[in-house]
């Protein structure tokens, strides 16, 4: 090899390295950003804020603890006590002001016994990757139209789990029985339903005429720590505002399964056509939120319902693998408060009996884990399942529903068939409004159609029939 080929190998070479090592240090960065930060941005994970996240815990006091105490103990370790959840004893967010570890600060309330029963890092909670493709887009109000004459929805013959003809290869009749159920009842407008999610586009077409409005006898959000808030549409624990608008389109999606009007000669039907769709804002635009901000927006459900507002579910279509002891004490405390709480069981195909996925995971009364099921009734692929920890499956995969700028797509995952389970829920309150939250649960565990793929899947061993739920046969 001559000298010139020689030096020009070498300068390759040396290129090549300093490439390598420049994109190492890319992702180091990239990996310290995320470290730091709750929230992301679409598409390249950027955050969306350049203000670094000081480590933060969640901390739950014994019982009698004030919140002078509270404040006290935060000062004498370093910290500030970000806020304090009125509504579900005890707990209340701790800011380190020092540049220690969410571990070490957790690690030293955990010390302090004698005032605290625990503490836990402020966890990162993101939607499924799996639920992020998969979509179809369907335009504004184009679509064939509907065979059934008597319902004017131009996109309806498209929704297979609510009325599956076969469509599109799927098997006749492997659907939750929605058109037999509406023979009863279309549901209430005097039934709210909280969708604690990327918020909802509360402006869409389909969705607008059915989203909570806080009533003019109902005071507008007050908190300690976070002041007035005027909730006229939900809340938003990201900005901690009164705009829980949707800049993901996940929570929007979710929201027109349990309640799109129906019979309106717009896109597609709700399970319920009148309900009350309540926006909670905890996920940014990329889909990441924490548990402070999941449990900031349950402490807000707990109040409005105290405040008269008749919330009777939470839909819960995101999960994480990390077990919040402070994410499930709020959890129990809506369930005290008669709220049900339906969950995603995941999207890893994985049994959850040993891999558990939470929210869904958490063994309360009044949470209801869900699994999916495809057009022909099998468990859908990517569905995690569990013969104890799993308790019913619904129809996950190429759902259609609304999206943002009054869109409408598919969309697959068990953050699908959840609200489907939530929609049904709300269908029984309709029908009886003073249901206790455990026989609420009961009917919908109950009624299942009970199929030979989910036998050893899922608790029940069946999939949602809104019909045999509502006493429809």
């Amino acid at each position: 090899m001559n000298r010139q080929n020689f030096l020009g190998h070498l300068a390759l070479a040396i290129t090549l390295i300093l490439l390598a090592a420049f994109l190492g240090q890319i992702r180091h960065w990239q990996q310290e950003w995320r470290s730091n930060h709750a929230y992301w941005a679409v598409g390249d994970r950027r955050p969306v804020t350049s203000k670094p996240r000081t480590a933060e815990v969640i901390v739950k006091f014994r019982a009698g603890t004030s919140l002078e105490q509270m404040k006290a103990i935060a000062a004498r370790f370093g910290d500030r006590l970000e806020d304090q959840y009125e509504f579900i004893d005890g707990e209340a967010v701790m800011e380190d002001l020092d540049g220690e570890s969410a571990e070490q600060v957790a690690a030293e309330y955990n010390a302090h016994t004698d005032l605290v029963e625990y503490a836990e890092p402020n966890y990162e909670i993101s939607l499924d990757p799996t639920e992020a493709q998969n979509y179809r887009g369907f335009g504004g109000n184009t679509g064939e139209q509907n065979s059934d004459a008597a319902l004017s929805d131009p996109m309806f013959s498209d929704q297979w789990s609510l009325e599956n003809t076969g469509q599109r290869g799927g098997r006749a009749q492997a659907d939750i029985s929605a058109v037999d159920a509406w023979a009863k009842t279309h549901g209430s407008d005097e039934t709210v339903v909280a969708v604690l999610d990327s918020g909802v586009d509360y402006t869409h077409q389909d969705l607008a005429n059915n989203i909570w409005t806080r009533p003019a006898n109902v005071a507008a959000y007050t908190d300690a720590q976070l002041g007035t808030v005027d909730d006229l549409h939900g809340f938003n624990a990201v900005t901690n505002s009164g705009d829980p608008m949707d800049d993901n389109g996940h929570g929007t999606h979710v929201a027109g399964i349990i309640g799109a009007e129906g019979d309106n000669e717009i896109g597609i039907a709700g399970i319920n056509w009148t309900v009350k769709i309540m926006p909670l804002k905890f996920m940014s635009a990329g889909g990441y939120g924490t548990t402070r901000d999941a449990i900031k927006a349950i402490n807000y459900v707990i109040e409005r319902k105290r405040d008269g507002v008749n919330v009777r579910v939470i839909n819960a279509s995101w999960g994480s693998t990390q077990n919040s002891r402070a994410l499930r004490d709020a959890i129990k405390k809506a369930g005290d408060e008669g709220i049900l709480f339906v969950a995603a069981s995941g999207n890893s195909s994985a049994n959850a009996d040993r891999n558990p996925h939470y929210p869904a995971g958490y063994k309360l009364p009044n949470v209801i884990s869900v699994a999916a099921t495809d057009r022909n009734d099998q468990l859908a692929s990517f569905s995690n399942y569990g013969a104890k920890s799993v308790h019913i499956a619904a129809p996950g995969v190429e759902i259609l529903s609304t999206w943002l700028g009054n869109q409408f797509r598919e969309a697959s995952g068990t953050s699908m068939a959840t609200p489907e389970v939530a929609g049904v829920a709300a269908l029984i309150v309709a029908t009886n409004p003073n249901i206790s939250v455990e026989n609420l649960r009961e009917r919908i565990l109950n009624s299942v159609d009970r199929l030979d793929s989910l036998n050893g899947k899922v608790s029940t061993g069946g999939r949602l029939n809104a019909a045999k739920a509502l006493g429809v046969e």
